[in-house]
C-alpha cells in the first residue's frame, strides 16, 4: 500500500472544487446555527469562497494536462477559463442578490449556500473526463438551479417557473443518460479517451442514436432550440438576480459540458455530430432573432436573447475546429460580461421598493439617468453585433471559423439573424434616448455599479485591449486539440 503522502499531489486539480466543498459545509453548518441572522454572514463567505477558489484556479498551470480520480476529472488550460467565468458568474450573482433579497424580504441564508453547491456541480462539468463524472455534475447544478428558481415561495410565477424546470430538466437529464447509455454499451467505457479508442472513426447505429440523445441533454442545459421551451418562462418568473445567475454561468458550464462531451469523446466522428449543432445553431439564431420582437418584459426578452447567442456560439462548435473553440470561448468571455452588465441594469429599475421590468419602463432614461442609459446602450449595441464594440468581435471570430471550416451557409444565417436581432436592442436604445421621460428610478446599490462597470470595461475597451482575452481562449482551445 502506497504512503498518504504519495496520494495527496493527485488532488491538487481538485483544490477549488475543494475549497467549496469544505467551506459550504462550514457555511450549512453557520447558517443552521444562527438561523435567518445569518444570512448576511453567509453572504459575504459564500463571495469569499468563491473568490478564494477563482484565486486557487488561475494559481494552476495555464499549460499541460492533469487527470485525477482515475482520469475522471481533467484540469487543463480549457478547465482554466470557463471555471474562472462559471466562477464570476456565481460571485456576480451573489452580489446582484444582496439588495434585491432584502428588500424583497426573502434575504435566506439558503440562496448563497444553493449557489456554491451549483457551482461546485458547474465546475465539474468543466473538468469532466468520463460520462459519469459528468452526469454527477450535471445533477448537483441542476438540483440547487430547480430550488433557486422557486427560491421566492410566496411569488407563484417564482414557484411555477422552478416547478416547471424542475420538470423539464428531469426529462433532459433522463435523455441525456439514454444516450451515455448507448454510447457506454457500444464502446464498452465511459471514459472519453476510452470511447475516443473505441470508436476507431467507426459510428454505426447505436452510437449515433446515442449521440442525438446526449446532443439533446446538453441542449436542453443550454437553452438551444429545439429544447429551449423552458427558457422564458423560467427567466421571467424567477426573482430577477436568480434569472442573471441562470443566464450567465450556468451557460459557462453548459457550453464546457457541450465541448468536453463532442470534442473530447466523439473527435473521430465529427461528420455525425456536427450536422446536429449546424442545424441547433441555425433555428436557435432564427428563433432567438424572431421570437424577442413581440416581448414587452425586457426578462423574457433577455431569455430570447440568450436563445440565439447559444445559437452563434454553437457555430464555433460546429466548425469542429481548434479556431471555432477559440471563437466560442472568447464569445462566452464577452457574452458573460453583456449578460451580467445588463441584469445590473435591470436590478436598478426601483422606485418606492417596486420593481419594473417592462422595456417601455425605459422611457427617457438617457435624461434622468445618463449613465445608466449610455451603459445600456453599449451593452444592447454590443448584444447586436456593432463595432467597435465586443460583441462585434465575438461575432466576428465564430463566423471567420465557420467560413474557413467551409459552412459558408452558416456564416450567412448567422449573419442575417443578427441584423434581424438588431432591431429589438436597437429598439431600446431608441426607447431611452427619444421617449418621453418617467419619474427617475432610486440610486443603484454599490454592489450593482460594480458588475456594472466592470462589465462595461471589457463590452467597451475590449477594442483597445483585446490581446489578454483572445490568448486565454486560444490557449482553451489548443489544450483540446
Amino acid at each position: 500500500m502506497p504512503p498518504v503522502h504519495a496520494a495527496l499531489p493527485s488532488l491538487a486539480p481538485l483544490l477549488p472544487e475543494l475549497i467549496l466543498g469544505i467551506g459550504v459545509m462550514v457555511l450549512i453548518l453557520y447558517g443552521a446555527w444562527r438561523g435567518e441572522r445569518s444570512a448576511e454572514t453567509v453572504s459575504v463567505g459564500a463571495l469569499v469562497l468563491l473568490l478564494v477558489a477563482l484565486f486557487a484556479v488561475l494559481s494552476q498551470p495555464a499549460t499541460g494536462r492533469v487527470t485525477t480520480l482515475s482520469g475522471a476529472f481533467v484540469s487543463d488550460a480549457f478547465s482554466k477559463v470557463m471555471k474562472s467565468l462559471v466562477l464570476l458568474g456565481s460571485s456576480a450573482a451573489i452580489v446582484l442578490a444582496h439588495d434585491y433579497f432584502k428588500r424583497e424580504k426573502i434575504d435566506r441564508f439558503e440562496f448563497p449556500v444553493l449557489i456554491v453547491l451549483c457551482t461546485i456541480g458547474m465546475m465539474v462539468m468543466v473538468s469532466a473526463n468520463d460520462l459519469i463524472a459528468l452526469y454527477l455534475g450535471l445533477e448537483l447544478q441542476s438540483l440547487a438551479a430547480y430550488v433557486i428558481a422557486a427560491f421566492h415561495r410566496d411569488d407563484v410565477r417564482s414557484t411555477e417557473a422552478g416547478l416547471k424546470y424542475f420538470v423539464l430538466g428531469a426529462l433532459s437529464s433522463g435523455m441525456l443518460l439514454y444516450g451515455s447509455s448507448l454510447i457506454y454499451g457500444f464502446t464498452g467505457t465511459v471514459s472519453f479517451p476510452g470511447i475516443v479508442s473505441a470508436l476507431n472513426d467507426q459510428a454505426g447505429a447505436g452510437i449515433v442514436l446515442g449521440i442525438v440523445f446526449v446532443a439533446a441533454g446538453v441542449c436542453f442545459k443550454m437553452s438551444a432550440v429545439p429544447f429551449h421551451m423552458w427558457t422564458p418562462d423560467v427567466y421571467e418568473g424567477s426573482p430577477t438576480p436568480v434569472t442573471a445567475f441562470f443566464a450567465a454561468a450556468p451557460k459557462m458550464a453548459a457550453v464546457s459540458m457541450t465541448v468536453r462531451v463532442f470534442i473530447g469523446a466523439l473527435p473521430d466522428v465529427t461528420a455525425v455530430w456536427q450536422q446536429i449543432f449546424v442545424f441547433v445553431s441555425i433555428v436557435s439564431m432564427a428563433l432567438g432573432s424572431f421570437a424577442a420582437i413581440g416581448q414587452r418584459s425586457i426578462k423574457r426578452l433577455m431569455a430570447y436573447s440568450s436563445i440565439a447567442n447559444i445559437g452563434y456560439a454553437l457555430i464555433g462548435l460546429a466548425s469542429g475546429s481548434q479556431e471555432g473553440i477559440e471563437g466560442l470561448v472568447l464569445y462566452m468571455i464577452i457574452y458573460l460580461a453583456m449578460t451580467l452588465g445588463t441584469f445590473a441594469i435591470i436590478l436598478s429599475l426601483r422606485r418606492r421598493d417596486v420593481m419594473f421590468e417592462s422595456i417601455d419602463d425605459l422611457s427617457g432614461l438617457s435624461r434622468t439617468h445618463p449613465w445608466l442609459a449610455f451603459c445600456l446602450a453599449a451593452m444592447m449595441f454590443s448584444l447586436a453585433g456593432i463595432p467597435p464594440l465586443a460583441g462585434f468581435f465575438a461575432k466576428y471570430y465564430v463566423f471567420a471559423a465557420a467560413i474557413k471550416a467551409g459552412l459558408v451557409t452558416l456564416a450567412v444565417i448567422g449573419v442575417v439573424t443578427s441584423v434581424v436581432g438588431a432591431y429589438y436592442y436597437l429598439r431600446i436604445v431608441k426607447i431611452m434616448y427619444f421617449d418621453e421621460p418617467k419619474e427617475r428610478y432610486e440610486a443603484m446599490a454599490p454592489g450593482l455599479r460594480v458588475v456594472l462597470a466592470l462589465s462595461s470595461i471589457v463590452v467597451i475597451l475590449f477594442v483597445v485591449v483585446p490581446h489578454p482575452l483572445r490568448a486565454a481562449a486560444a490557449n482553451a482551445a489548443k489544450s483540446l486539440f
